[in-house]
């Protein structure tokens, strides 16, 4: 498997993660009283939808197999793991900092994308999706903040 195929795969399982975990936050928060956020943290995950496409694409023009298996298909959704607990009764503010926690986890994932030999036209997608995900994380962390 080659290298961009690699990081193509751990971003794609990545962003799956970011995707589901958005989406049941906003299921969580949809009563509260502020609607807008659920509607701002569907928008999230639909960001992140569009995202593994695009890098789903790109392997599939670069003929790589990035077909789901090994952690991906593991019953742990690495970086949004203190999301089940969160949804398990907590208040809409202790889901939203466990979403904090996911797009911390995604940022670094992202990061150690970028520490690898990948080819540029794969870098530059993953340095704009990066970008995109600090700013998603940074309004997620203040609308956290902004709660408390």
């Amino acid at each position: 498997m080659s290298t961009d195929a690699k990081v193509t795969k751990e971003l794609i399982e990545t962003l799956q993660d970011g995707e589901d975990g958005f989406a049941r936050v906003a299921d969580e928060v949809a009563d509260s009283d502020t609607p807008e956020l659920s509607t701002e943290l569907r928008r999230l995950s639909q960001q992140r939808a569009q995202f593994r496409g695009e890098l789903e694409e790109l392997a599939r023009e670069y003929g790589d197999d990035i077909e789901e298996s090994g952690s991906a298909a593991g019953a742990v959704h690495r970086g949004w793991i203190a999301l089940k607990d969160a949804l398990t009764g907590s208040s809409p503010d202790a889901v939203l900092k466990a979403a904090v926690t996911g797009e911390d986890h995604a940022v670094r994932e992202y990061d150690k994308a970028l520490e690898d030999d990948i080819s540029p036209t794969l870098r530059t997608v993953v340095e704009r999706q990066r970008g995109e995900i600090v700013v998603a994380r940074d309004k997620v962390s203040a609308l956290a903040d902004a709660r408390s």
